[in-house]
This record gives C-alpha cells, structure tokens and sequence, in this order.
C-alpha cells in the first residue's frame, strides 16, 4: 500500500497574465532590422522637385530681391525701388552695404526657369561673404506655373 506522506501538494495557482518578453524581443529585433536597411533603400533613387501652393511670407519689411535672366544677367531691388542691372562686382559692393545698414536683411532670389542652376547659385557665396543668413527663393504659385486658373 501506498502511504500518503504528510505534506500536502500545494496546487499552483494559474496566472492569468500574459507574457510579454518575447514579444518585446520580435520587436527590437525588428527595429533592429528596419534601422539598418531603410538607409539603404534612399540610395539612387533620381527626384523631381516639386512644385508648391505654400503661401507667401509676409514680411513688415521690403526684402531685397535678386533676379537672375536667362542669359545669367544679375538685377537687383532693394526697397521698393526700380529693377536695375548690376555687375558682379556692383552687386558684391551693394549687397554688402545693404547689410552694413541692416543687418536682419532679408533677400529674396528669383531665378528665370530656364537658367541654369549653377549661374543662380553663384550667388549665394556671394550673400555667404556679405553675412546675409535671410535667404529665401521665390517662385510662381502652382496654378500660374502649369498655366491653369
């Protein structure tokens, strides 16, 4: 005969709660993955740059605005006043007083659509040297550019 020993199996309770820790490792092993190849999916990849209905800057002063035409020639206004051409040279020495006088100036770039780029960005080492930080570039809304209403 079988005896019984004196202490009593005790019965477990259940635990009604779920375990989470292998959950957590698909994850980070996840993250892991998603970190590491999502860089190397942007390599290459060739882009057109879009057109924008962003709104207008309103700004309480009169920025500068220096026009490139398509043949590359340079043309600067300043304060409301005519568009005149200038030289390179002009156009160091009067962005570089405009400054002096304002130094939180604001210029504005607009480039014809059939210049090229490098005759638009020549510019901007020249504003770097001036000490201008404010530099924007403007464009035509959306609708003007495709000739829709």
């Amino acid at each position: 005969m079988a005896t019984r020993s004196p202490h009593r199996r005790q019965k477990r309770k259940l635990k009604s709660e779920i375990n989470v820790v292998p959950y957590i490792d698909v994850m980070l092993v996840l993250l892991i993955i998603f970190m590491v190849t999502t860089p190397m999916m942007n390599l290459g990849v060739d882009i057109q740059l879009p057109q924008t209905n962003a709104k207008s800057l309103q700004d309480k002063k009169d920025p500068v605005v220096v026009s490139v035409d398509e043949g590359g020639q340079i043309y600067l206004t300043a304060n409301g006043a005519k568009r005149e051409p200038v030289s390179v040279d002009e156009f160091k020495a009067k962005i570089t007083a405009f400054h002096n006088a304002n130094p939180e100036l604001q210029v504005l770039i607009a480039g014809d659509d059939r210049v090229g780029y490098g005759k638009v960005y020549a510019i901007l080492p020249i504003l770097q040297e001036a000490g201008i930080s404010k530099i924007g570039l403007m464009s035509q809304p959306q609708s003007a550019q495709n000739g829709k209403p």
